[in-house]
């Protein structure tokens, strides 16, 4: 029997049988379609977050003072050497693979304007910290390295705090707000960044020379923290290793003594996020991979339904020369016919409820190749294992048997 005929002869045995099949059909496509989106959402889950990471500052590296321990003991947060503005230029001297380095100081409080106000955060940064937050001035301009020595009551508006002291559009640079009580003019609006995946308004900020917060709002000495900026992403875990080198150094720590300062890179942001999302795209995988086992079960007990029903022209195709080979390549080519046409539609249904799902719920989908092949490939196999005993069972009938079978 050529291939031809047998696809013809599965061909009309389905569709002799159009809803039984169909419904036989429906485990694989809900099976395949599920395996589709559930990695679609997965994956496109995963490139939001680092897209979003990366958007904040693809080299960014930060420091931040840590609780410091000497012989294993804990000292706690309120011993920690605090950072200070040395440290910082130490970082910028010593760390060839450090391009921008910034002090940052932050407080929290209420911004007002006239009858508006708007509670925000002001930073306390220098003029490379756009550039290592990836921010851009839409109007006005930067303060200056004069009016950061000279610790000028000058500031840079989100558009959050723009929006919500002066109305959607204004331009209020040349005005003066004030925040705890402390009049700053207005000399720049940043460009909308919008908000992050983990909820954070990044609009929502103002920014100020480092000195002006330090000695007007919170009256420190050191600084908070320390932002800089790798030459490239491939020499961020260098520039990391140059700084901890440096600060080390600087805060007099022996080998056997824990850091007491923390240094976080966006690289490690990324690859702790990308796991986490691997995990939860391998585990949405599985979840729905039960569903083509289950896709599976259906189409060999159909089989067995089927070879039950058509006993009486098994034994009548065996008596008139058919091999037991012909029979076996008959069923399981329509068990393969059933999870392929199952396959097809499960793809095209699973890629259209992922752009719905991404529609309607504003969610990243990324529908990725592989999942596409991979859930086609695994149909095929599918069709052939579980069509495969059925139709074993058919081919070992004995013609007489299945002639007397009613």
């Amino acid at each position: 029997m050529n291939y031809s005929n047998l696809f013809r002869i599965a061909l009309n045995a389905l569709l002799r049988n159009k809803v039984r099949a169909f419904l036989t059909m429906l485990g694989v496509i809900i099976g395949v379609a599920s395996v589709i989106a559930m990695l679609g959402i997965g994956q496109g889950s995963k490139k939001s977050i680092e897209d979003e990471v990366s958007g904040m500052g693809a080299n960014m590296i930060m420091v931040f003072p840590g609780s410091m321990q000497r012989g294993g003991v804990s000292l706690g947060n309120s011993d920690a050497k605090a950072l200070t503005l040395d440290d910082m230029e130490a970082i910028r001297q010593d760390c060839p693979s450090v391009q921008w380095v910034s002090p940052e100081v932050r407080g929290s409080g209420q911004a007002v304007a006239g009858n508006e106000n708007n509670p925000t955060t002001i930073f306390g940064v220098n003029q490379e910290y756009l550039s290592i937050k990836t921010m851009t001035v839409k109007s006005g301009r930067i303060f200056s390295e004069t009016e950061i020595k000279t610790s000028s009551k000058v500031c840079l508006l989100g558009q959050t705090v723009v929006k919500e002291l002066f109305g959607e559009g204004a331009d209020p640079v040349g005005a003066t707000i004030r925040f705890k009580n402390i009049p700053f003019r207005v000399i720049g609006i940043l460009s909308a960044k919008g908000q992050s995946q983990f909820g954070q308004d990044q609009d929502n900020v103002i920014l100020a020379p480092y000195t002006t917060i330090q000695k007007r709002i919170l009256a420190i000495p050191h600084i908070q923290g320390i932002y800089a900026s790798a030459i490239s992403e491939t020499a961020s875990p260098i520039a990391v290793t140059e700084m901890e080198t440096v600060l080390r150094k600087r805060h007099g720590l022996k080998e056997t003594d824990k850091s007491d300062f923390e240094v976080r890179s966006q690289e490690e942001l990324v690859s702790t996020f990308s796991s986490i999302s691997n995990v939860l795209t391998i585990l949405l995988g599985a979840i729905a991979g039960i569903s083509l086992l289950v896709g599976g079960i259906g189409i060999m007990n159909i089989m067995y339904v089927s070879v039950t029903e058509r006993t009486r022209e098994i034994g009548l195709r065996m008596s008139i020369g058919g091999r037991g080979t012909d029979i076996l390549l008959q069923f399981l080519t329509e068990s393969i016919l059933i999870s392929v046409l199952g396959g097809i539609l499960g793809i095209l249904l699973g890629i259209g409820a992922s752009a719905l799902l991404g529609k309607l719920m504003n969610w990243p989908i990324e529908i990725m190749p592989q999942a596409v092949i991979l859930s086609f490939l695994v149909c095929s196999f599918i069709g052939i294992f579980f069509g495969w005993y059925p139709a074993r069972k058919a081919a070992s009938l004995d013609p007489i048997d299945a002639l007397r079978y009613e």
